[in-house]
């Protein structure tokens, strides 16, 4: 049985005593213990065993590009009980176009809102506290250590979760068939593809500690990035929400990981749920080792990489921007451990990013922001995809 092993670690300790995690745990009420943790440590080797099949009957059997063809069709014309297709598609498919009673669709309308009026701080939030936080969390990477995530580089991995968050945070996105749906269904293809190569020819996968690869928990974990602490983030970037708002985030992401195969009895549904579930999943967890060095600065230095920017003191200081946001962001502890560079007067951005942002707020009504959230993240998306396409990150 698998047991809370980092407990008592000064890093685990740190985090919910002094650092992020009192803020999580006062921004949401909870009440955190271990009472609970028998009940969630099975999912630490638990996975989406109707993704691994349809990966073994799809996949497995064709060309990949042949396969994704065929996947991409029952994603836009459904799948019915009588169709003559694979039995995993079928109960890949029921699950995912039955919507459960408990969706509620003018929730996931005000977190989708929620995404598209925090503009550019939900990308900043993404980026420098979402992502580069999780890299602390040294069995969380392995998965993307051992598939050589680090050779595709930055640039690529970042246009690849942009994409996704972009388009499950649209209006209407997440309807049967629509694009947000359809990056739902193809992540976690992705998710189960990548699991059954690494068990297939990574020997050293370490399943005792690691867990299963992109087991059932972990997924957890990374939703409530995308919820949980995404919110925290705009908070902290000085950002309000709406009760609705934020039940919305909450909302729309339990549906996208119910989309992805997640067990719904992982899915918080609150601020108050997701940092008690967070508290647990994060007990199991060693604090970051080489390998998470690495993954941050390769992030880190993606604002170099990237010709988005066409003069180098412009990637420069868009590097140094990050950099600023991460310090501010994360605990310094944990900057430290992940050696986020020393900079000058790195508060200065931070801070006047959150005097703007109570500026703004008033000045601007909350549909004229969406719309201008909206148009701004498109076009963020826009230039990521036209480099990807055009150039040699593949």
């Amino acid at each position: 049985m698998i047991q809370p092993r980092f407990k008592d670690a000064p890093h685990f300790r740190n985090f919910w005593e002094n650092g992020n995690g009192k803020q999580l745990i006062e921004f949401s009420g909870a009440k955190v213990s271990f009472k609970n943790f028998e009940k969630y440590a099975p999912f630490f080797h638990h996975v989406d065993e109707t993704g691994d099949e349809v990966v073994k009957e799809v996949y497995f059997t064709k060309k990949f590009h042949e396969a994704s063809r065929e996947i991409e069709g029952y994603i836009r014309n459904g799948v019915t009980e009588n169709d003559n297709v694979p039995e995993s598609v079928k109960k890949l498919f029921l699950q995912t176009q039955q919507v459960p009673d408990w969706l509620d669709y003018n929730l996931l309308k005000n977190g989708a809102e929620l995404c598209m009026r925090s503009n550019l701080d939900s990308l900043i939030s993404l980026r420098d506290y979402c992502l580069i936080g999780g890299y602390d969390y040294a069995y969380l990477n392995k998965p993307l250590i051992v598939t050589e995530a680090l050779k595709k580089g930055a640039v690529k991995r970042l246009s690849e979760t942009l994409d996704f968050w972009v388009n499950a945070t649209r209006y209407n996105a997440l309807e049967i068939h629509a694009k947000g749906y359809e990056f739902a269904i193809k992540t976690r293809l992705i998710h189960s593809y990548a699991r059954l190569s690494i068990k297939k020819h990574y020997k050293d996968w370490d399943t005792e500690n690691w867990g299963e690869p992109i087991n059932s928990w972990d997924m957890m974990a990374t939703y409530i990035g995308f919820s949980l602490v995404f919110l925290h983030s705009l908070q902290k970037l000085g950002n309000t929400f709406s009760v609705e708002e934020e039940q919305g985030i909450f909302h729309l992401w339990k549906y996208v990981g119910y989309l992805l195969g997640i067990p719904e009895q992982l899915l918080p549904d609150d601020k108050k749920q997701a940092t008690e579930y967070f508290y647990l999943w994060t007990s199991i967890q060693p604090p970051s080792d080489k390998d998470s060095v690495l993954l941050a600065h390769s992030l880190l230095n993606e604002s170099l990489e990237n010709p988005i920017l066409k003069f180098e003191f412009q990637r420069k200081n868009l590097r140094y921007l990050h950099i600023c946001c991460t310090w501010f962001l994360l605990d310094d502890e944990v900057c430290k451990r992940l050696q986020i560079p020393e900079v000058s007067n790195k508060m200065l951005f931070p801070k006047s990013k959150i005097l703007f942002n109570r500026i703004y707020d008033r000045l601007v009504s909350r549909d004229a922001r969406i719309k201008r959230g909206n148009k701004d993240q498109m076009k963020v998306l826009k230039d990521y995809l036209n480099i990807t396409k055009n150039s040699n990150f593949h």
